[in-house]
């Protein structure tokens, strides 16, 4: 795909808070020579969630400065997320940062550059498709589609377009796994037979909201656009918050972990 300077999205935010977005672009010293507002990259927050605070919005902080970027805009169909977003990025930035009830908003706008994606799994595949039609570069996170049809349409939309998507995986970037691979390729551990891996986990309020789920009321938000191609069924809010227990919205634990 033809590189940009909006490859700071990959480059920006190495290996921060297990948010690594790739180095394929310029590096660091090249966002040094930039100048000016009018070089700035304005990027666009879609869906502000837990995990879009606790690892983009740190990364972003820790290398915007140096790579130039600013957040500009929220977009969240929920009302109560999309003014904490607004909130809290004015509060980061110093600045206002518009609010927007939907992505074709904030697209129409002109807004946006870049977007950070931290939707339901399900959506990132669209939304990825709606962005980069858009002319804005996208982090996404992962798992990046539930089916293969939406992979495949946004692959081509991807190509299509000639924007840069990086799909946030921190076990295939992050430097200490780069190097296990490279130890187990070099023939180190000699004449491997059998693998064997266990991982205990248990995240309750990854997959469970039940107190987020009681705020969440129908004409706050938009059922409708949430559901994007599944197919329709009467709002759910805990479909809606904890989409990862569900089908269609969710693969469960092989989405969540193996795709790791």
């Amino acid at each position: 795909m033809k590189r940009s300077r909006r490859d700071f999205i990959k480059q920006g935010t190495v290996a921060s808070a297990g948010t690594y977005l790739g180095a394929i672009g310029f590096s660091a010293q090249s966002y040094r020579k930039i100048k000016g507002s009018n070089d700035r990259v304005r990027v666009g927050v879609i869906g502000f969630s837990d995990r879009h605070k606790s690892s983009h919005a740190p990364s972003f902080m820790n290398h915007r400065k140096d790579l130039n970027f600013d957040v500009v805009a929220v977009s969240d169909i929920w009302k109560k997320r999309r003014e904490e977003g607004a909130a809290f990025w004015k509060d980061k930035m110093q600045h206002d940062v518009r609010a927007f009830r939907n992505n074709d908003e904030l697209y129409e706008a002109k807004t946006a550059d870049a977007v950070f994606m931290s939707a339901a799994d399900f959506q990132h595949a669209l939304l990825t498709i709606e962005a980069v039609k858009a002319g804005c570069d996208v982090y996404a996170e992962k798992p990046f589609a539930e089916t293969m049809a939406d992979n495949r349409a946004a692959l081509k939309a991807v190509n299509d377009s000639g924007k840069i998507v990086q799909i946030g995986s921190q076990r295939r970037s992050g430097n200490n796994y780069k190097a296990a691979a490279a130890f187990v390729q070099s023939g180190k551990f000699g004449n491997i037979t059998m693998v064997e891996l266990t991982w205990n986990v248990n995240q309750p309020g990854r997959w469970r909201r039940p107190e987020l789920v009681s705020q969440l009321r129908e004409e706050d938000t938009d059922w409708k656009r949430f559901l994007l191609n599944r197919p329709y069924e009467p709002f759910n809010p805990r479909h809606y918050l904890e989409f990862r227990l569900f089908w269609p919205y969710s693969s469960g634990m092989p989405g969540q972990w193996m795709s790791h």
